[in-house]
Order: structure tokens, then sequence, then C-alpha cells
């Protein structure tokens, strides 16, 4: 028997449709030679101080730094997980064959491993890695499976990961803790979000210390055309105003005129940084939010997998393009012009030097249907237009550079016409978005006329007073594009995809990090602007070692990892380095002066009890359900009812609708698994006009409203 592990019950399904797995059992699904069962994402986690040695439950000072002889895994402490795992751990036990089938990343790679530690495995292994869930490409992926050795160094990066940020976190975060924390407040440190806080930190001061100056330029209409003065900004109105005398008295004359036709090249294909700054400019949604719309579209087969940090296809692809253009019938309007030739295959698209486990986001063949929410409709939307641009020929514009004098002082103004829009066609019926300058915009779209060198003629000067402007607070979409250069500013594609293996954090991580600030209270949310708080301002400067806040040397670190990935970094070596720093570090932070940080919202530093973390657990799906009468079979989901696959010889069912109230899966799965649901209101047609109470199943299956 071949034993196929999924990382979430949905995908399992997917796979054991594809295998013919489809007998339904508790926590797996069986068929044609296989057992397919799942985890719900993280059932291991690395273990706790605690579970190396009591003493670590305290937060003491004077023990850190707490460095594991060996980092050991555990089980995360949940019933459902605790369950889950009993029963893949059985199927290891009995199965000939292991296929990983968790997702397609470091990640799913490290999740899958762990579960296969912990489960004590020691059959076979091998890799099943695709991009997409549709049927096609589960059936390419089961025909090509790989060995799971050629993805070990993907697994020792991810566990290097895991234990660096145990390292950092666990240690730095008890202690400045105890050292600042005044006994009131958890000061939450880590390896990614602690210099993306600095980051945002940075910015605050600089807007803080910022002096708004007022300015005064010099501008003249000549030809209904605005031209600019071509001189430093005047300081004083006195200046300015002896400036336009002195224009007045001078005529306008032309000095250059120049038309330059020019390319606007094609926007790239989305990787998951990309999709999220693009959601958040043109929709507001946060990093978090984007990815949750994204990996359900994902899941429902619409798109190919979407943490990914590449831009590019890789070159086998190409056959398969057309086909998905003609599937995508929504935008056949669009797609109709790309189909009366063949698809260009261009490097700036295909480039297999550039692909690494997976490629750009794109649309797959299966289209989506009209169930999907407002918010996945857009995220499909963005994805799709950025598909079809790609293959549209490039945007070609006419610049107009005119340069003029008025006496000595000379003066410019530019121009730009689109002579044929190519791909920018695509996004003719767009909203445009609103520009960060619009004077300049306002400018850049003049209409200039053909101008002679030599002419003269009469202009009506002006004066344009200004004020300078403070650095523009980060949003969600800027600070992605900063993790993703460590905090350098660059515009240009190209440039950031070279920067893109120095950057903080992971396209699957920044989300989590973002979203962790706001739970931290280190930053807040103004309109579209990510501010620091004072409490995140005060952990930054209290942090003196530029080791644990520089985007740089934080960058570096993340450039190690990935060459774990690639084999030319030993894993061991980094948890060397970590190690160090942490050493270092405590011994700086333990002897150097204490003060308290006050806090933007009090936590207690008391250990609190841990709550369960929330395990992302689908409810139970029927099938995987026992009948609760005949305990023999499963059950199965009908239009009104969910009753007992061998409904005619057991006669158990439960109607959706019961005494005039709509019962949703999750209170029909807690009255059949514990007897009863929680307490509900809505009833309306009780015989003794009851209208709220619990549900119960009482001794002989019949429902109660107690």
């Amino acid at each position: 028997m071949k034993l196929c592990i999924a990382e979430k019950p949905s995908v399992a399904r997917d796979i054991a449709k594809v295998l013919g797995a489809t007998t339904p059992k508790q926590g797996y699904m069986e068929g044609n030679g296989y057992c397919v069962t799942w985890t719900f994402g993280h059932l291991c986690t690395l273990k706790e101080p605690h579970d190396y040695g009591p003493q670590y439950k305290s937060w003491n000072l004077f023990l850190l730094p707490i460095i594991p002889n060996n980092f050991g895994i555990k089980l995360i402490p949940n019933k459902g997980v605790e369950n889950q795992f009993k029963v893949i751990e059985r199927l290891v036990a009995e199965c000939d064959e292991v296929i990983n089938c968790g997702d397609a990343g470091q990640e799913g790679e490290l999740i899958q491993r762990w579960v296969l530690q912990k489960a004590k495995c020691n059959k076979p292994i091998q890799r099943l890695w695709i991009s997409s869930l549709t049927e096609e490409a589960i059936k390419e992926g089961f025909a090509s499976l790989k060995p799971a050795e050629d993805y070990k160094n993907l697994y020792l990066a991810g566990n290097a990961r895991a234990i660096g940020d145990w390292l950092l976190g666990i240690n730095a975060t008890r202690l400045f803790t105890k050292k600042f924390g005044g006994n009131k407040a958890v000061l939450s440190i880590g390896r990614v979000q602690t210099p993306t806080l600095a980051m945002l930190v940075q910015r605050q001061k600089e807007i803080d210390a910022f002096t708004t100056e007022e300015y005064w330029e010099l501008k003249t209409k000549y030809r209904d055309v605005i031209f600019n003065a071509a001189i430093d900004r005047l300081k004083t109105l006195d200046r300015a105003e002896k400036g336009l005398e002195y224009l007045k008295q001078n005529p306008f004359e032309i000095v250059s005129f120049e038309i330059k036709e020019g390319k606007e090249k094609n926007p790239r294909l989305f990787d998951l940084t990309g999709l999220q700054v693009e959601a958040n400019k043109k929709y507001g949604y946060s990093a978090d939010s984007t990815l949750k719309y994204i990996q359900s579209l994902y899941e429902k087969k619409h798109v190919t997998y979407p943490r990914v940090d590449t831009t590019y296809l890789s070159e086998s692809l190409y056959p398969k393009i057309e086909g998905i253009l003609r599937k995508m019938h929504f935008y056949q309007e669009l797609i109709a012009p790309l189909l009366e030739a063949p698809i260009p295959k261009s490097k700036a698209v295909f480039d297999d030097a550039k692909v690494t486990d997976h490629h750009a986001i794109i649309p797959t063949e299966v289209p989506p249907s009209q169930n999907l929410s407002r918010e996945e409709k857009l995220i499909y939307d963005l994805i799709a237009k950025r598909f079809i641009s790609v293959f549209y020929p490039e945007c070609k514009i006419s610049n107009t550079l005119v340069e003029g004098q008025v006496g000595t002082i000379p003066f410019k103004t530019s121009g730009r016409q689109v002579l044929e829009p190519g791909w920018r066609a695509v996004y003719a019926k767009d909203a445009k978005e609103e520009p960060a300058d619009k004077e300049k915009d306002k400018e850049e779209e003049q209409t200039i006329p053909e101008f002679t060198v030599g002419e003269t003629g009469p202009h009506d000067p002006m004066i344009h007073q200004g004020k300078t402007s403070p650095p523009k607070p980060y949003t969600e979409a800027t600070l992605l594009r900063a993790m993703e250069t460590a905090g350098k500013q660059v515009e240009d594609e190209e440039l950031r995809e070279l920067l893109k293996n120095n950057g903080i954090g992971r396209p699957s991580t920044r989300a989590n990090i973002i979203e962790t600030l706001f739970k931290r209270k280190y930053i807040e949310k103004k309109r579209k602007n990510l501010i620091a708080t004072q409490t995140g301002i005060q952990l930054i400067d209290t942090i003196e070692d530029e080791l644990l806040k520089s985007p740089e040397l934080t960058g570096e670190w993340e450039l190690k990892l990935r060459k774990i990935e690639s084999g030319e970094y030993e894993a061991n070596q980094f948890k060397e380095e970590l190690i160090q720093m942490v050493t270092e570090l405590t011994k700086k932070v333990v002897y150097g002066k204490g003060k308290t940080i006050s806090l933007h919202e009090e936590e207690k530093v008391a250990e609190k009890k841990k709550r369960e973390p929330a395990v992302k657990k689908e409810l139970q799906s029927w099938e995987e359900t026992k009948c609760p009468k005949c305990k023999e079979h499963n059950l199965i989901k009908g239009k009104t009812a969910v009753g007992c696959s061998d409904f005619k010889n057991c006669g158990f069912k439960i109607t959706f609708e019961i005494l005039g109230k709509k019962i949703s899966d999750k209170q029909l799965l807690d009255l059949i698994l514990k007897g009863k649901t929680s307490k509900l209101k809505g009833f309306t047609t009780h015989p003794d006009s009851l209208t709220e109470g619990i549900l119960s199943l009482g001794n002989d299956f019949q429902i109660i409203l107690m």
C-alpha cells in the first residue's frame, strides 16, 4: 500500500479522487492500492524551553541564553492534531511506501518531514512536486515522482530557519522583556519582525523630524504650454518677485526641440509580493488578506501555486499557454488578438534560469465559476490581466523635450504621448490610478505643438508657491517592497529581481510578520499608512545591537538560508553563527544599563497558560465521520439531510432544518460527535413555542430541544 500525505483535507480529497482512493475512512481515504491522509498545516513544532528542563518555565535573565544540545520536535497540543497524528502514525507503520504530497515549497517540506520524523518513518519516501491542483497537474506529478533525497536541502533550509527563529525569538524576547519590560510587558523580538519594525521606526523619525519649508518657482506660459525655470528653487518671495520682473522684460526663445520615440516594457508576471503590492495599491487589501484570497483560488484550482518569488515561467510551459488563454472565456475580447498569431516566446517571460522551485502566478486551464467571493474575483482579475498583458506588444510612446530661455534664465518642459498602446490596451477600461504628483502628471499630459529652434515671442510668466513634503509613510505595498529589497528604494524591476535573494523574510511569511507587528501594538494603521507606535519606537531605540535591527544584515542571513537550500552552505554553520550572536547579545544586555519601556497597551509578563494554538483545521468531512447509531458506516451528505451511508438498514438521518431553524455543518457535527450543540436561538416551530436552547441527541437518536 502506498501512503500519500497532503497538507490539508481538501487537497487530500483532490489527490484521492485522481488516484481512485474513493473509500472514506476515519482520517483518510482508501482505494486502488493507495491511502490518502492529511495534516492540518503544522502538526509538529519545535519543543519549547520548558520541554528541555523545568527551570526554563519561568523567565530568568541569568538562565539565558537557552541553547538546547539537540533541537527536538513535539506535536502541537491540540486534540484534533493528536487524533490525526495517530492515524498517520498507524498508516506509516502499515504502508510500503510514503509519497510526500505537502505544499511544494520550503514550509510544506518542513511540515511533512517533521511529521514523518515524529512517526518514526523508515519506509521509502517519494515527493510529489506540482504547481497547481488541477487533475492534469496531479496526474503529471504522480507520473514523475521524485526521490525525497532531491529535496533534502530544502528541508535543511526550512529546519535551519525554524531553529534560527527559535534561538533569536525565544532568547531575545525573554532577554529584553526581563531587562526592559518593567514586569508589565512582553517585548517581542524576531529575526525578521525586528528589522521590519526598525524600517518603520526610521521612517517615522524622518517624518517627525521633518521641517516644512516654503519655496517659490518661476514658470511661464508660451503658446499655451507651461514651462518651468530650470534653476534651483527660490527660498524667498522677494527673490521670486525680482525674477518675475526680469522675465516680464524679456521675450521667450526656443533653444531646443526634440522628439524621441521609445517603448514601455510590459509589466512582469506576478510573484506573491508583487500581487500583494498591487492588491494593496488598487483595493487596499492587506498582505495577509491577499494571501488568503490567492490561497483559496489555488485550492479551487483556478491559479497556480502562489507562495513564489519569481516573475518568470519555465520554458516547458510555453506549449500550454495557448490552451490556458482559450479557456479564459471571460477575457476573450482581450485574448482574441493574441490568438491570431503564435504566442510570442519572450525571454522576459520564459527563462528557466530565473525559475526556482516554482514559476510565477498564472491562471490555470480551470476558469472560475460565479461562486467566487468579490475579493477572489478581483484578485483573479489582477492575475488574469497581467497574464494576458505580458503577451501583448510593448507600448510605443513619444517623449517630447523642449528647452527655452528668457534672457539668461533657462526653461524646459516635456510631454509624453502614447503612439501605440500595446499592452496598455488590456487596462484601457480600468479606473486610472491617482498619480502621486498631480501637478507633474498634469504637465506631462500637455499636448505640445511643433516648435522651431530660434523662434521667440511674448509669454505669461508667473510664480508658483510650494511647500517641501516630508518622506511618505510606509503603506503595506511600499513596506512589502522594502522588505523584498532589504530597505533599498528600488524602482527598476530587473534590479529588484537581483536583490530578492537578500530580502528580509520570504514571500509567504511577510504578511504574517506585518500582522504580528499589529498584534504586538508596535505599529498601527491610519488610513492606508503604517505608523510606528511609541512602544515600537522605544523598543527599537532600546536595541543597541545593529545585527538585530538591520535589514541589510538580516538580508544576509536570508541569503545564507537560500544557499543552504541550494547546497552551498552548511545548516550547522548557520546555527552556530546564530548561537554565537545570541550569546554575545545576552552578555551585552544583561550587564548593560536598564530602563523601562512605556506601553502602547500593557500586557502582563506573567507566563500565561498557553492557549491551544488555533489550528487552521477544516471541518471534519461527513465522509470521514462514523454514523453514531450503527457505528459501522460513515455518513453522507444529501441535499436536505446528513445520514448513514447504509440508511436502508440503519435509518439514521438529521435534516439541515430543525424546528424551523437552519443548522450549520459545525452545529450538526457537534450534535453528532458531542451529542449536543451549544445554545442556539431562532427556533420557530417548537410545539411549546421554545425559541432557544440546546439541541441534544437522545438515546433513541431523536433530537430534543432543551
